[in-house]
């Protein structure tokens, strides 16, 4: 079997001759890599922060205005991050044991509460214009929305 490949923006990837990948964009075969290596329950969870983030950014636009806006968006990427750090920390831990387990769901979640808290202080020591109910409430509502992971079956 030949490869060619016709279209200056496409390569092809010499171990799978029928897979082709965005050469303009060599970033994103990498993101989407790491981020498939979370399961599905994180992806999952992490769209629906994102969502929640969006909305509830676009509400606090149109009660407070633009700091409204930022402070939501900033409380929900307080979360966001710190979530997607955590499941990527706990995807990487490779446990050979039920203790192994547990150390690496324990690593994963002391990695998000210290980021939790790092991120929080820089946000609220950077940004003078923080709307407290808007960044809280953002902030509150994406760590429940992460807490229903469990939920979320690994499975189709």
């Amino acid at each position: 079997m030949y490869e060619r490949a016709n279209c200056a923006s496409q390569h092809v990837d010499r171990g799978n001759p029928r897979r082709y990948t965005p050469a303009a964009l060599p970033g994103v075969g990498l993101t989407k890599t790491m981020l498939r290596s979370l399961g599905k329950p994180i992806r999952t969870v992490l769209r629906w922060q994102l969502m929640a983030t969006a909305i509830l950014t676009l509400a606090a636009g149109l009660i407070a205005g633009v700091d409204g806006a930022l402070s939501a968006a900033l409380g929900g990427a307080v979360s966001v991050v710190a979530g997607a750090v955590s499941g990527l920390v706990a995807a990487k831990l490779r446990a050979r044991s039920a203790g192994g387990v547990v150390v690496g769901a324990l690593m994963a979640e002391g990695v998000k509460v210290v980021l939790i808290v790092l991120l929080l202080l820089l946000v609220l020591a950077t940004n003078d214009a923080i709307v407290a109910p808007a960044f809280f409430g953002s902030f509150f509502v994406t760590i429940l929305i992460f807490s229903m992971a469990f939920f979320v079956r690994e499975y189709d």
